[in-house]
């Protein structure tokens, strides 16, 4: 039980292991890397897994030389994408059988409809965003699978948001991975280029919202007046 309690302790802090895992494998840590990418990315069941503190220091060692930063990029991004994409597709087939009865209360067809209206709008965002927080990147994919979101607009922007999140979390542990103080202070530092990569679409967020409340609200407004001042 040792052996297999130690396995699973790798796999669930394998960026705490890198060292360990990178003298033993070699060049298979690469597909080892790609495995849990895609698995994190790829199944609702395991969010668990290392994924923005596995990129992050993965670029950290790549500035080492202990491993290549062009193929670290390319073999995470390709993971990325096609985990996402599994995700998707696995929704997109369990959603229309979970909720096909109209009738249901927890999962009325209506909700799936309601999903669907929204990744239509706002998927794109969505999908990208997603990418970097937790447990919720995990989810994303498969709910606008689920929804049926178009594939043709999920895959663009599953793409978009595949490589960005790599290459972010990546060349963030190459550029800074190895300076003391942020090797004391790991998770602030991830959780800080995290925050600085979605602010943008944060703030652009609210301000789509703000701008559909005082449309709303002028609307509103337009009906409530009377008939001879609108004249």
């Amino acid at each position: 039980m040792g052996g297999i309690d130690f396995l699973v302790d790798v796999l669930l802090n394998l960026d705490k292991h890198l060292d360990l895992v990178i003298r033993n494998y070699g060049i298979w840590t690469y597909a080892i890397f790609f495995v849990v990418i895609f698995l994190e990315t790829g199944f609702v069941v395991t969010p668990f897994l290392p994924g923005d503190s596995l990129l992050f220091a993965a670029g950290a060692f790549a500035s080492l030389g202990s491993l290549d930063l062009k193929w670290l990029i390319v073999v995470l991004s390709i993971a990325a994408i096609i985990g996402d994409t599994v995700n998707y597709w696995i929704g997109y087939v369990t959603g229309p059988r979970v909720f096909s009865k109209d009738r249901s209360r927890f999962l009325n067809k209506k909700y799936l409809d309601r999903t669907h209206q929204f990744y239509e709008r706002y998927g794109g965002k969505t999908i990208i965003l997603a990418r970097f927080i937790p447990i919720i990147r995990t989810f994303a994919p498969f709910v606008a699978g689920m929804g049926m979101m178009t594939y043709s607009r999920f895959i663009t922007y599953n793409i978009a948001g595949g490589i960005g999140w790599v290459v972010i979390l990546v060349l963030g542990g190459y550029f800074f991975g190895n300076i003391a103080l942020v090797k004391q202070n790991f998770s602030v530092a991830i959780f800080t280029i995290i925050l600085i990569s979605i602010l943008p679409g944060i703030i652009e967020f609210i301000r789509h919202r703000r701008g559909n409340h005082a449309e709303r609200e002028k609307r509103k407004m337009k009906r409530e007046l009377p008939k001879e001042v609108l004249k």
